[in-house]
């Protein structure tokens, strides 16, 4: 599979992430366990919550080191 960059969606996120829903219910990004719609990009979504590109840089290094971590 392909990394995560900041163009991927959500829904996509979700998907191919396990812990991605907890993860951006933390960061505050989207509050997708109370059924917020699940629209846009990584990108899109962050900056709707007034992070920076150097946070959402952040936020894909962290996503995709926890896509490769072996399951345990």
């Amino acid at each position: 599979m392909a990394d995560i960059t900041k163009d991927i969606t959500i829904e996509e996120l979700v998907e191919e992430v396990q812990g991605a829903v907890r993860y951006l219910s933390i960061k505050g990004i989207k509050c997708i366990a109370c059924g917020e719609p699940i629209w846009g990009t990584l990108e899109e979504a962050a900056k709707e919550k007034g992070f920076s590109a150097y946070n959402i840089s952040v936020f894909v290094n962290e996503l995709n080191e926890m896509k490769n971590k072996p399951a345990t």
